[in-house]
């Protein structure tokens, strides 16, 4: 259960670090017709650079997971990340929404992994 871990993490880390540096370095081209939802969404996250703040906690989770480090911590950061970017696509591009239940479902695995990290959050007092 550890090598897939190990296999889990790397992939969401990479899966991430790509997504940031693609966004950063300009890498992937928007394509040439977009649906009106999306076009609306992102003029609305554009206005308060909102995407930029986002894809910096990307690149830092995803340089964390493939190192290793704080990879509960991050397990929990990202997951809000995660479930927009799932939403997004089922309401706005359904036909994209691929990638971001892969994330959803590595995000998952992690969770379930460190379960016994996230316990004493659960405990009645």
């Amino acid at each position: 259960m550890k090598i897939a871990m190990i296999v889990v993490r790397t992939l969401m880390g990479l899966f991430l670090l790509w997504a940031s540096i693609a966004y950063f370095f300009d890498l992937m081209k928007a394509p040439a017709t977009m649906p009106d939802a999306v076009i609306t969404y992102n003029k609305g996250i554009a206005v308060a650079h909102i995407l930029t703040i986002v894809k910096s906690i990307e690149l830092i989770c995803g340089l964390l997971l493939v190192a290793g480090l704080f990879v509960p911590l991050v397990t929990v950061v990202i997951f809000p990340i995660t479930i927009n970017i799932v939403l997004f696509h089922f309401f706005a591009a359904p036909e994209t929404i691929g990638g971001g239940v892969l994330l959803l479902v590595l995000n998952l695995f992690l969770a379930w992994y460190y379960r016994k990290n996230y316990a004493p959050l659960f405990a009645v007092r």
